[in-house]
């Protein structure tokens, strides 16, 4: 057992549990190259829309906003539909239903591991930009999704990092984020797979 999983930062602890899933897909990202054309971007695009369709729900819970304060403002899903509609490209469709739906009673603790994967991607999203920017793109034209919060990219995690250490669960709850958080990489691994790989 290492260090990082006796953590008490929880986010650490998911860290340390999620790596191997988390290095897999960051590898089959960076060997598709999907940053050295707009229509290899595009493709990285629609996984990005297809996750967010994902967990779209989770920022319209009332618990998730107690457990998360500013969660709404995380919502990410209308930037990436926008840069969808500048690179000219339709709405993806899939036949698998969302992972959390409005409708659905939603798990708290496995929903905190999906946030915590939607959230920890905005840290990679700063070096994302700039090779974006290389191919034409911005903050106002097809990168948006892209673009940093307005206190900064570090500041913003930091912030969501305290909320979900902040969150009391139990040991079995603890076991379901971290479930939650390799479901979620999962989800993405397995769209990297079918729509870019």
């Amino acid at each position: 057992m290492t260090t990082d999983i006796l953590e008490p930062s929880r986010a650490k602890r998911l860290k340390a549990l999620t790596r191997e899933t988390h290095d897999r897909l960051d590898k089959s990202i960076m060997a598709a190259a999907s940053f050295a054309t707009v229509e290899g971007y595009g493709r990285f695009v629609t996984v990005q829309y297809l996750f967010h369709r994902d967990i779209d729900a989770l920022y319209d819970n009332t618990a998730l906003q107690v457990l998360l304060p500013g969660l709404m403002e995380r919502r990410r899903l209308p930037l990436i539909a926008a840069d969808l509609t500048d690179l000219g490209l339709p709405f993806p469709h899939d036949e698998a239903p969302a992972a959390f739906m409005q409708t659905s009673a939603i798990d708290i603790p496995a929903a905190l591991g999906w946030l915590y994967v939607a959230e920890g991607s905005n840290m990679g999203a700063a070096l994302l930009r700039k090779e974006a920017a290389k191919i034409g793109l911005s903050d106002e034209y097809g990168a948006r999704h892209l673009a940093p919060a307005t206190e900064g990219p570090a500041a913003h995690w930091r912030a969501f990092i305290a909320a979900l250490d902040a969150a009391e669960l139990s040991a079995e709850e603890e076991a379901c984020v971290v479930a939650g958080a390799n479901a979620a990489f999962a989800r993405v691994q397995a769209l990297v797979d079918a729509r870019i790989g």
